[in-house]
């Protein structure tokens, strides 16, 4: 098979409720924040990419019947199904390189970074007019002690507030391998995307982090040729590709 273009997804991710994607910290500050989101070197959270990445494959891993990620040596109950033996799931994702029938992926997602020009529209508005960071929020979290129901551990939670959005960009490689390929493939990516509305991104979502949403999303493309004449963006329609 040979590389004859590439799709571009892009749009917009919106945080309907807070969002806690974890960063690092080198030191802890006492009565400072315990948990904190990843950002930029600049201090501007962000969207990696592997987090969005492998929550899509996540999502359709479960969705086709997956178990874990590989078969485990020495298993050879073949009722249950595992990642690497669902094609789809190799085609988009790949599979290690040390592998027969390994693979390389076929989609990037880019770390999706904060639109600051709307953040601080919506600051100067007063949506975020109470955060006591530049750009975050910090919530308090405790675990309960099911026998007695008392609180324990209680610690602050770093994370972006609702009504913040990023903007995110997913590649997908076309190789010549015919159209029918190509739009299964895309519309599994679309797929995922559209359950991950209803599930969550990042840390916490069973305490009710990590709703997103997908805005203005646009599939465009581009083939061999345009790159060749330098040509921009082509917009998609129907898959034509």
């Amino acid at each position: 098979m040979r590389l004859i273009g590439k799709v571009r997804l892009s749009g917009k991710i919106k945080a309907e409720t807070g969002l806690h994607i974890g960063g690092s910290k080198t030191a802890l500050d006492i009565g400072g924040i315990d948990l904190n989101v990843i950002k930029t070197a600049e201090g501007v959270p962000f969207i990696p990419g592997s987090s969005l990445k492998g929550k899509l494959r996540s999502i359709l891993a479960r969705e086709h019947g997956s178990e874990a990620i590989s078969r485990p040596k020495g298993d050879e109950d073949k009722q249950k199904v595992y990642d690497d033996e669902i094609p789809v799931i190799k085609e988009l994702f790949g599979t290690a390189g040390d592998k027969k029938d390994g693979c390389p992926s076929r989609i990037m997602v880019r770390d999706a970074s904060l639109d600051k020009s709307l953040f601080d529209a919506q600051k100067l508005n007063g949506v975020f007019s109470e955060l006591e960071m530049d750009y975050t929020e910090s919530k308090w979290e405790n675990t309960i002690v099911r026998k007695t129901g008392t609180a324990i551990n209680p610690r602050p939670v770093e994370r972006v507030p609702a009504g913040a959005q990023f903007d995110f960009e997913i590649i997908y490689n076309v190789f010549s391998e015919g159209k029918k390929k190509r739009l299964e493939h895309l519309n599994e990516i679309t797929k995922a995307l559209r359950i991950l509305e209803d599930d969550y991104l990042g840390g916490q979502g069973s305490r009710g982090y990590g709703k997103i949403s997908f805005k203005d999303v646009e599939f465009s493309y581009k083939t061999i040729k345009h790159y060749k004449n330098g040509n921009d963006w082509q917009e998609l329609k129907g898959f034509e590709l």
